[in-house]
């Protein structure tokens, strides 16, 4: 045994920011995120975005990373066969539109069954569906029975990223559990922590747990009172997330 914890092999983690129109795409990639994840609806935690925005977004975006949410609809993550059938369409359609030939694209997807485990026959179908583009299992995960047997079921699926605030409301409150979910990984899947991740926490958070991702929404009211991507936001969190 080492002796060694998250916090003595810290790396600056990647960062993703979770936005829901293009101008927030295009500040994100100013900034120097490494991905977005692309939202509708983001006070229902996020739903599938239009086409429109998705091919906006990519026909402007040249080197950024492009994880597209794949949601029909609010509420639990307990999908019907034809709703899967509707996610796999949305995924087929965004797959074939253009994109700029430094950007790449995935998915950000996810189901459970009734008994609270991960809906391994939707999981398979969707991961299909997704081809070559890399697939994240989202939020779904916190609402999951049991977090190290969901995680050990999507490996087994292929699974490669999975978005959680280690079962908590936020990624500090869930910190225990991130840091285990990362030690179980090893590196096998990369944990991406997000809920109430902000500048002034990530650092502490990525040294406490080991995270190699963190996610984001970096909004501010616009003079309308609606909330948008803030490029301050977004360059204040970089900075914090990669001191030096």
């Amino acid at each position: 045994m080492s002796g060694l914890g998250p916090a003595d092999s810290v790396r600056p983690p990647r960062v993703e920011i979770c936005v829901d129109d293009l101008a927030g795409a295009l500040a994100a990639e100013a900034e120097g995120a490494d991905r977005i994840e692309l939202c509708s609806a983001l006070s229902e935690g996020g739903l599938t975005p239009s086409f429109g925005l998705v091919q906006a977004v990519l026909g402007r975006v040249r080197r950024i990373g492009v994880r597209i949410m794949i949601r029909p609809r609010g509420g639990n993550y307990v999908f019907s066969s034809e709703e899967v059938e509707v996610m796999q369409a949305d995924i087929a359609a965004f797959r074939a539109l253009p994109k700029a030939a430094g950007v790449t694209i995935g998915f950000v997807c996810g189901a459970l069954t009734n008994a609270g485990v991960v809906d391994a026959r939707a999981i398979t179908r969707l991961k299909a569906a997704c081809g070559g583009a890399p697939m994240t299992f989202h939020k779904a995960f916190d609402a999951a029975r049991d977090l190290p047997a969901a995680l050990e079921t999507l490996l087994g699926l292929g699974i490669r990223s999975v978005l959680t605030s280690g079962g908590k409301a936020t990624a500090e409150s869930g910190a225990e559990a991130l840091a285990a979910l990362v030690t179980q990984a090893a590196g096998r899947v990369a944990i991406i922590a997000g809920g109430s991740v902000r500048a002034g926490n990530v650092r502490a958070l990525v040294e406490r747990t080991g995270v190699p991702d963190v996610h984001l929404r970096a909004m501010r009211p616009d003079a309308f009172g609606r909330l948008v991507t803030s490029t301050e936001e977004v360059a204040a969190f970089i900075r914090a997330a990669r001191p030096g």
